[in-house]
């Protein structure tokens, strides 16, 4: 079986000094002497840190999978590879779940075979777990903070958080300009021109455009639903 090795250190420190590297890098021959596996190649991912997968040494190993150089994947332990559960999931059903093989030297994990494929299917399964558990979590220390009256989520334009409560800044006046112009009647084009005829920029320091106007008073719709 051809195989691609993967190693990354997150630190420069260990990337220049190399011993992180050359320690993983002797695992993967060895594993690969051992089991017959023949490492086309060991790509090296130095200084890089694995809270994404937009890596370039990863990329091009999947792209070694993609374009049928290899068949499997051979990596030393898998927070090598990613420490994000979701990140995790997505490799695992596109990649590993059964179109190529995933070796991991400490974890065992050999997809080769029905053991290995039992360990795959319980790390998905343990990801869905914390997936779920993490946004139970999540939701119940959202609803706890909105029960307390405190501000959840993003702050528009024409407000601000004080005391964790949302509450107007001065630039409300402008919010309180466009429903008035729209109570008279006024287009979105016709009160973003205005708003920029009167030199008011945007929350980003832009220019008004219809949407922008729109997108501002329908939030206001939704705040005073909800209040």
């Amino acid at each position: 079986m051809k195989a691609i090795g993967y190693i990354r250190v997150s630190t420069e420190e260990q990337a220049t000094q190399g011993v992180s590297l050359d320690a993983q890098k002797a695992k993967l021959e060895a594993y690969a002497g051992l089991y017959d596996i023949e490492l086309v190649d060991i790509i090296i991912d130095a200084g890089q840190s694995a809270k994404s997968l937009d890596r370039p040494g990863l990329q091009k190993a999947l792209g070694m999978l993609d374009s049928g150089e290899v068949e499997a994947m051979v990596i030393v332990k898998l927070d090598r590879l990613t420490r994000s559960v979701k990140d995790l999931d997505w490799l695992l059903e596109n990649y590993f779940a059964d179109k190529f093989s995933l070796m991991s030297v400490s974890e065992q994990v050999d997809t080769r075979t029905a053991s290995g494929r039992l360990v795959l299917n319980v790390l998905m399964s343990v990801a869905q777990w914390e997936r779920e558990t993490i946004g139970e979590r999540t939701s119940a220390a959202l609803q706890h903070k909105k029960s307390q009256g405190e501000h959840i989520g993003g702050v528009g334009f024409g407000y601000k958080v004080t005391a964790k409560k949302l509450t107007k800044a001065k630039e409300h006046k402008t919010v309180e300009l466009i429903q008035q112009l729209r109570g008279e009647g006024k287009t979105l084009q016709a009160i973003a021109d205005h708003l920029n005829s009167e030199g008011i920029k945007t929350q980003r320091g832009g220019r008004w455009h219809p949407m922008t106007v729109s997108n501002i008073i329908k939030r206001e719709e939704r705040l005073q639903d909800a209040g």
